[in-house]
């Protein structure tokens, strides 16, 4: 979007599951002479599907003496590639995969499960894997009291172990899933036990991924608070948890490029459900972004959809605190390049009734409060701790504008109609930008501030009652 009078401004499948549940008996090809007792089970869980790749979730059960230091092996049949792996690091040689334990998830004591998460690509059919192997002892299906190698069993399906459901299960559910999903606080699927978010200290420049506390839960911010003990720490990458690969890097050196630097990884704690977690607290200067014009994200007039819950009380009328839909080329390449939410105070046309702060759409070349660069009447603030913001737009003809405390009640709907003159059809690009306008920090420095806590981008235009359930599930989430 451009400054109105000095400089061109910044503007900024169904989830197929498969489960396939395989015991393994197991500890090293030379176990440990302590451990009598070998075994357990693997679920294996395809958690998303799209053209060309997948997600996955595997959980690995020891039913046998306790494991210290592991590794996981199984193999692809179908030409499928591992090409982002996290709690482990993997190998591959052809359909070989090796998966070795990480430094903070080497023991599993007895009943204890370990979980790792990947993503991969696939060429065309992608059955799971048959037989697994942990520390070398083929996979079996029982305890036993030696190491000895058993054949396999046919594998058997079974419902995948889940947590509450998320707002992308929700999604998915009413035909528009998400292609890409970030939070900082909470995994926004039932299925999720990926990483949330990368941390990086000053004290020696090391990177941690922070995970949730259980599949489906609250981020595990006690992992945070012993790796930035006694230094500080900063929000270098937000992780997607579709399954797209739609991750957001930090716009400045050493992310995704420009003049930006990360946020504070912990300015603000809160908690969730119960649990603490921290937020992505941004300032002037701090803001994320990827293109994801090639992994999902809707581009031209394709409909899309998206929410972010974020915060009334850490605000200000700096250009721009958007999340959502922006140029790949990060600068402001005309009306309809954009579809983002912005929430803050500005009040880029005149006539703004009081001082915000405000949802509004960010579609570049203009803040819209409505349909057109006339003030909506029924445009309203929301100065509340943690505030929901909604976007929608079929990228054609109409699109809608929702907004509502994060804590209770429903939401409030502050347009839904006609697209501005000049934004149809739209013209989106596929870049995903948050903390920042389209264009601001290829080159140069944003001046916006907001607070990020989750947010999702979907494919498709939701139904009015997809986003209230939303909500719903946003109130239940328990943010405090």
């Amino acid at each position: 979007m451009a400054e109105p009078s000095t400089r061109r401004r910044r503007r900024p499948l169904v989830a197929l599951t498969a489960a396939l549940t395989v015991a393994a008996a197991g500890l090293a090809g030379t176990h440990l002479a302590s451990a009598a007792t070998t075994g357990c089970r693997v679920t294996y869980t395809v958690t998303n599907q799209w053209p060309g790749g997948f997600g996955a979730a595997v959980d690995v059960t020891n039913l046998g003496d306790p494991v210290n230091g592991w590794r996981l092996t199984w193999t692809f049949t179908a030409g499928q590639t591992i090409t982002q792996l996290w709690n482990g690091t993997a190998t591959q040689s052809g359909g070989a995969v090796t998966v070795t334990n990480a430094a903070y998830n080497a023991a599993i004591a007895t009943g204890a499960t370990v979980s790792l998460g990947f993503n991969g690509s696939s060429t065309g059919t992608n059955p799971a894997p048959t037989a697994f192997a942990l520390n070398g002892i083929t996979c079996t299906g029982g305890v036993s009291g030696s190491p000895t190698p058993s054949l396999s069993p046919s594998p058997s399906t079974s419902t995948p172990p889940t947590g509450p459901t998320g707002p992308c299960d929700i999604y998915a559910a009413g035909g528009t899933p998400c292609i890409a999903a970030h939070s900082t606080v909470r995994a926004l699927y039932g299925s999720y036990s990926g990483s949330l978010y990368q941390i990086r200290r000053s004290s020696d420049n090391t990177t941690r991924n922070i995970g949730v506390l259980t599949r489906g839960g609250a981020a595990n911010a006690s992992a945070q608070d012993s790796f930035c003990a006694g230094t500080s720490c900063v929000v270098t990458i937000l992780f997607d948890q579709s399954g797209h690969g739609n991750d957001l890097a930090y716009q400045g050196p050493g992310g995704a490029g420009g003049a930006d630097t990360p946020a504070s990884a912990t300015r603000e704690s809160l908690t969730v459900g119960g649990s603490k977690a921290y937020s992505l607290y941004i300032n002037a200067g701090n803001s994320y972004w990827h293109n994801g014009s090639g992994s999902g994200v809707p581009t031209g007039s394709a409909p899309e959809g998206m929410y972010m819950i974020t915060s009334g009380t850490h605000v200000n009328s700096g250009c721009c605190f958007d999340y959502g839909n922006s140029e790949t080329t990060r600068r402001a390449d005309g009306a309809g390049a954009m579809d983002a939410i912005y929430f803050g105070t500005s009040c880029w046309f005149g006539g703004c009734s009081g001082t915000g702060p405000w949802v509004q759409a960010d579609l570049e070349y203009g803040l819209y409060p409505g349909g057109s660069s006339s003030w909506n009447p029924n445009q309203r603030a929301f100065t509340s701790k943690f505030v929901t913001a909604m976007l929608k737009n079929n990228g054609t003809s109409r699109f809608a504008i929702k907004g509502s405390n994060a804590q209770s009640g429903g939401l409030t709907t502050l347009w839904d109609g006609a697209l501005p003159r000049g934004y149809s059809p739209m013209r989106k690009q596929g870049a995903i930008v948050l903390g920042s306008g389209g264009d601001c920090c290829a080159t140069n420095t944003n001046q916006s501030a907001g607070t990020f806590y989750e947010g999702a981008m979907v494919s498709g235009y939701p139904s009015d009652a997809t986003d209230g359930a939303v909500q719903a599930n946003i109130v239940a989430a328990g943010y405090r």
